[in-house]
């Protein structure tokens, strides 16, 4: 099933290429996110991610630096030439991040924040919808016609494990969903294995993964000193270790696809 998702008029997203889109949990100075542009964008890296309001489970926990953290991802966008995806939680902030971001994420905790939904569905900026950590396919299906029933169909669906009675790993990679979702709604499919497992280690394997049950990308967290991270360090990658996994990466998908 084919599919293209327009970022801007300088990238768009088609089933002929495997996106990874990288980049710390949470945007936390302007010194740490010039670091990671400069190395993403060497390694021809197109999307970096970075949290700028951070839903957390704590009230304690950092938050994110708000409209601050988005002026930080804007300033390392024009300066290396990256697109930029970070999470909304508020409808009230969605016309306000507009300038800032090329693709609205929508997390997991508001999968089914229908108010949300509706109003980037009213942009027609892409939305990378995150499945909710207890959500079942078909009520993540339904959010994401949430999005489109306001017009907007650049969607992009992002599996990144659900919550079950599992604790070695942070979530259980479901990653049978990618397949199903793909036939069901037509949108790329992406796999987040640093959400999905929460263990720096397994990011490779799931990654691999990903790949050969026909993920369209990977989104994984990478951070120049993870034992330092503001939030999930543990499932951070740093500099060496991701370009190695993104090697390892680049040669499964070119191995697969002159398989199929």
């Amino acid at each position: 099933m084919t599919f293209k998702v327009k970022i801007d008029d300088e990238l768009t997203i088609t089933e002929d290429e495997f996106i990874v889109i990288a980049g710390p949990c949470a945007v936390e100075s302007e010194e740490q996110m010039d670091m990671i542009g400069k190395f993403l964008s060497g390694l021809g890296i197109k999307i970096i991610r970075g949290g700028a309001f951070k839903p957390r489970t704590d009230p304690k926990s950092f938050q994110g630096l708000g409209i601050d953290g988005l002026k930080i991802l804007k300033a390392v966008k024009e300066q290396y030439g990256l697109k930029v995806v970070s999470e909304i939680m508020d409808p009230r902030d969605v016309e306000m991040a507009y300038e800032y971001i090329d693709i609205y994420q929508i997390g997991s905790r508001n999968m089914q924040n229908f108010s949300l939904l509706k109003e980037v569905g009213k942009t027609k900026k892409p939305v990378l919808l995150k499945r909710g950590m207890s959500s079942t396919l078909e009520e993540w299906y339904n959010a994401s016609e949430y999005i489109r029933s306001e017009g907007n169909e650049n969607i992009i669906l992002c599996e990144r494990g659900i919550r079950t009675f599992e604790d070695y790993t942070r979530n259980t990679l479901d990653l049978m969903s990618v397949p199903i979702m793909k036939s069901k709604t037509g949108y790329p499919v992406i796999v987040d294995p640093s959400h999905g497992t929460g263990r720096k280690e397994l990011i490779e394997p799931a990654s691999k993964a990903a790949i050969a049950v026909g993920a369209d990308g990977i989104m994984i967290e990478v951070h120049p000193y993870p034992e330092e991270a503001l939030s999930d360090g543990l499932q951070s990658l740093n500099f060496n270790d991701f370009e190695r996994v993104l090697a390892e990466v680049r040669q499964v998908y070119n191995l697969l696809r002159k398989i199929n």
